[in-house]
């Protein structure tokens, strides 16, 4: 570790020199892992513990699961977890399906866009045995472009690029009601739909109640739209997902209790990082990080739009970014540096040995759309013991 002065003697002088500062760093034997902030200190906050996810493993079940709009898979590893049987998964990212096949060989990856439905329902028929009351669960998160307030926050709503337009949005906004389509088509015992909370006042309403009104006339008991703060949740982060959870089987969810106090994010970087996957950090010039090491806990560099995290807090939302552009980490609230793909995927509690593939901007793009599996987990259990417990329960893994 660099002290204070000598780390702005090398800043300046990689400037002055004009070397980039990965290759000074390089020639004097230290890499952006030595740099330190200003005001670098162990503040006193009482550290959280990393929670795997292997923490709410439970035994195998022979309930079947098919996954709609599956992403990189951050909703299907909380249930493949709490012990449901993936049967197929549909997701129309090429690159996405690529992730799930690398690292879930044994799921039946269907690279389609659900929106064909004449495509789709042939699948399902096969599937599913050609069954209008499908013994199993739907589960699925449309893409929440069109609800997201995050993801449109800095722009007016006369802006052209402003793009929470709900309903209306041509390519994302029917696919909800594609997705209910099929929950009225095959009947499975139980359906999840999982988006941001921004669905909730979308139109004022009025879709999400035709929608709960479509479900109630095929026979489905539909719980009220349920906000978990993920952060309640044993995840290290702020993040808000709205889930709406709906049964035939006649009974009521049961929701997971939240945890007594937030869960901060100082957990993740006390384990070691170093031989994982995905852990490329960006190499910074030396501008960027004499801008970044004056910053306190929490503060935010304008210029980069970045900011550097507290480890006495949950994370700040992991940014996803567009399909065609990366998304945004948080500063490393030890090293002046952005945070590997790898790091962000900690936040978010994915395993270490889950991978994602592509380029660094399409990984950071994968763990930001995910659905944390930590909080996937703990919903996927309260089904279990809500709809399932006592009945059709196989061996222990």
């Amino acid at each position: 570790m660099l002290s204070v002065n000598k780390q702005i003697e090398i800043l300046h002088d990689s400037i002055r020199s004009n070397i980039p500062l990965s290759s000074y760093l390089h020639t004097r034997n230290l890499s952006y892992e030595d740099l330190v902030y200003t005001n670098y200190n162990e503040n006193k906050y009482v550290k959280s513990v990393h929670n795997s996810l292997y923490k709410f493993k439970s035994k195998n079940s022979n309930i079947p699961i098919i996954s709609f709009f599956a992403g990189a898979g951050g909703l299907d590893l909380g249930f493949e977890s709490a012990g449901f049987s993936h049967l197929a998964l549909f997701e129309i990212n090429s690159l996405f399906c690529e992730t799930l096949k690398y690292n879930r060989p044994n799921w039946d990856v269907n690279c389609a866009d659900i929106s064909c439905t004449e495509e789709i329902i042939p699948l399902l028929e096969k599937k599913t045995g050609n069954s209008t009351k499908f013994k199993g669960i739907f589960i699925g998160g449309p893409p929440c472009q069109p609800f997201s307030i995050a993801a449109n926050q800095r722009f007016s709503k006369d802006s052209k690029n402003f793009k929470r337009t709900g309903f209306s949005n041509e390519k994302y906004g029917n696919l909800l009601f594609d997705y209910i389509n099929l929950i009225t088509r095959f009947k499975p015992e139980v359906f999840l739909i999982e988006n941001v909370i921004g669905l909730l006042d979308l139109d004022g309403g009025k879709q999400l109640s035709k929608a709960y009104k479509i479900l109630e006339n095929n026979g489905y008991h539909i719980e009220q739209p349920l906000v978990f703060k993920a952060d309640s949740y044993y995840v290290p982060q702020q993040r808000t997902r709205l889930i709406i959870i709906g049964n035939r089987l006649n009974k009521k969810f049961v929701p997971p209790e939240p945890s007594n106090q937030r869960t901060n994010v100082s957990g993740i970087f006390d384990v070691p990082i170093n031989s994982v996957k995905n852990h490329i950090t960006r190499e910074h010039n030396a501008e960027s990080i004499l801008r970044y090491m004056n910053l306190s806990y929490g503060q935010r560099d304008k210029l980069g739009r970045v900011d550097r995290l507290d480890p006495s807090l949950p994370s700040k939302t992991v940014i996803a970014g567009g399909l065609s552009g990366g998304g945004r980490s948080h500063l490393h609230p030890y090293i002046p540096r952005t945070l590997s793909v790898r790091e962000s995927a900690r936040i978010q509690t994915f395993p270490d040995e889950y991978e994602f593939l592509g380029p660094v901007a399409r990984q950071f793009t994968q763990v930001g759309n995910a659905v944390p599996p930590v909080l996937a987990a703990q919903i996927a259990l309260a089904i279990n013991n809500s709809f399932y417990k006592g009945h059709r329960n196989t061996k222990k893994s």
